[in-house]
């Protein structure tokens, strides 16, 4: 298939870029003292999402590659979304299918995982939660059935806690929910020949331990990998006993409990990982599973001391980076995007940049290139991370967003690019630590950054699009009974779209489209450089005059 676009015959491209603002967690939600991105004082986005030319698009569910609509958007799927210009089926409903039609269970290298469990234990790894951002408590399920019916009697868990993308003290229900599996297919399956040992073995919060992302905080994985591999951590009867003793001494969120360790009556760790183990990651999503798949599965690895390093067949559900091949062995294929929106530019010659702090670099190159790790063209992509401080982000609410802008207004007054897209993280990663008053700080700040991008944009005689991948800041407690929680995770709610045109003749209207999603957003991007949308992506969002 030809990546050749053809020129528009009724829109010319500006004069300037074209800049695209994703504001990562920022939904669409009625006001109120909960809502912080309608609490904050924002007088520029209220302007720009006040004008003729704005409206919401669906950012969750089904409209995005999700099983079904009562399934949160995340940030990996809406990132896909954007640069794919249309929809694939995504992680859990990839494995929703391969699990329903039997062929998870049916591979070469499930059977590999059988053999090998004969002798040894499988140990499954994964945010144990029913978030279906990262993970499935079902999948996990489905996993332990599918090894007891294939014979397989030793399986340690490692329990990642949510509270994220969950209530945030929500982790005693899935650790309950899933003894109590455990205790049906004892019943089920055992005989006199035939007796299951499952258990849970270890754990801890998973902004403590093992799901760092993007190179951020390679302790964290350390604390980790050093939990689940070597029982380092504080120690407990079973995961019950340490979950509640530490909500006892603590009022942190599952997120961030300490590593834990289940120990026997000698207070010896019932699930350390040994040579001839098979390790198992269920987690499906990328970005917070690559760097635990390098510690286990690379011969040569200098991040940390790993010690005794066991040699064990490592897999993840899914293959977390195609292109490094992170890792080599998985469970499920994962979705095959193809022409991207960066792959027609780059063959068109459209010059670009891509700009965010490492909290979200990767979501504008990696899950916007369509899981694909690196340059396309290296000659006319610019990709610049902004480093993140590695601190709690309601400490900091502003987080590197003016150095984010610092660097988009260079590059814009370079007058080198046709198209840049860049990622403000403070709504979702402000939001996730439930503090309102800090979110709300967060959006203020984003806002003036988005005064000066607005300007620099507006002098250059360009267009700013103004999106965001999903909500999360939109929605920051609710209240039951009298009782105030804080809700940490993505919401269910719509996004902004907002175009500001300065610099092309050529006038646009939003058109009317009820279903509109994220996946629409890259036809218009199109539309707006001046080209013609290929005839497989999803509408633009624009009529052209």
């Amino acid at each position: 298939m030809s990546l050749q676009l053809n020129q528009h015959s009724k829109f010319n491209k500006p004069e300037g870029p074209v800049v695209l603002v994703i504001a990562d967690g920022v939904g669409v939600a009625p006001s109120g003292p909960s809502n912080a991105v309608t609490e904050a004082k924002t007088p520029n986005l209220d302007i720009l999402c006040s004008g003729g030319s704005y409206r919401t698009l669906l950012a969750h569910g089904t409209h995005v590659g999700l099983p079904t609509d009562d399934d949160i958007g995340n940030s990996e799927v809406g990132h896909n979304a954007m640069g794919a210009g249309k929809i694939y089926d995504q992680g859990a409903k990839l494995i929703n299918n391969a699990i329903v039609d039997g062929t998870m269970f049916q591979t070469g290298l499930w059977g590999q995982v059988v053999e090998q469990s004969k002798s040894a234990t499988l140990h499954l790894l994964g945010l144990h939660s029913d978030g279906v951002v990262h993970s499935d408590i079902k999948h996990l399920h489905s996993i332990l059935e599918g090894a007891a019916m294939s014979g397989i009697t030793k399986i340690r868990i490692h329990s990642l806690l949510d509270g994220r993308d969950t209530p945030e003290r929500s982790a005693l229900s899935y650790i309950e929910q899933t003894e109590s599996y455990i205790g049906e297919l004892s019943t089920k399956y055992s005989t006199q020949d035939f007796s299951l040992d499952f258990k849970i073995v270890s754990g801890g919060g998973r902004m403590k331990i093992t799901m760092d992302r993007y190179d951020a905080d390679w302790q964290m994985v350390e604390r980790g990998y050093n939990c689940h591999t070597h029982g380092v951590g504080r120690q407990f009867a079973s995961a019950i006993e340490a979950v509640e003793t530490m909500y006892s001494e603590t009022d942190l969120g599952d997120q961030n409990l300490d590593a834990f360790v289940v120990v026997d009556r000698d207070q010896k760790p019932i699930g350390k990982i040994s040579d001839g183990d098979v390790v198992l990651l269920y987690n499906y999503r990328g970005d917070r599973a690559i760097e635990i798949s390098r510690a286990f599965s690379e011969p040569e690895f200098e991040e940390f001391d790993r010690g005794e390093h066991p040699d064990v067949l490592f897999l993840g559900m899914l293959q977390y980076d195609g292109d490094l091949s992170i890792p080599e062995n998985y469970l499920v294929a994962p979705p095959k995007i193809e022409q991207t929106v960066s792959e027609y530019l780059c063959e068109s010659g459209v010059k670009s940049f891509a700009v965010s702090e490492t909290q979200k670099f990767g979501h504008v190159t990696y899950f916007w290139n369509g899981n694909k790790s690196g340059y396309i063209n290296e000659e006319l992509e610019t990709y610049v991370e902004i480093p993140s401080d590695n601190v709690e982000f309601n400490s900091t609410p502003a987080m590197k967003a003016e150095e984010i802008a610092d660097k988009v207004i260079e590059l814009i007054e370079s007058g080198i690019y046709d198209f840049g897209r860049l990622n403000f993280p403070n709504g979702d990663m402000v939001g996730h630590t439930g503090d309102l008053s800090a979110t709300v700080e967060a959006m203020e700040f984003l806002d003036s950054q988005m005064g000066r991008l607005i300007e620099a944009v507006k002098n250059a005689n360009g267009i700013i699009i103004y999106t965001a991948d999903h909500g999360n800041a939109d929605v920051m407690y609710k209240d039951k009974d009298g009782v105030r929680s804080a809700v940490t995770s993505h919401t269910l709610n719509p996004v902004p779209f907002a175009i500001a045109n300065f610099g092309s003749e050529s006038q646009c209207q939003l058109v009317e489209n009820e279903d509109a999603s994220l996946g629409n957003l890259a036809a218009t991007i199109l539309n707006l450089l001046g080209y013609e949308a290929p005839d497989d992506y999803l509408d633009s969002l624009i009529s052209l005059s």
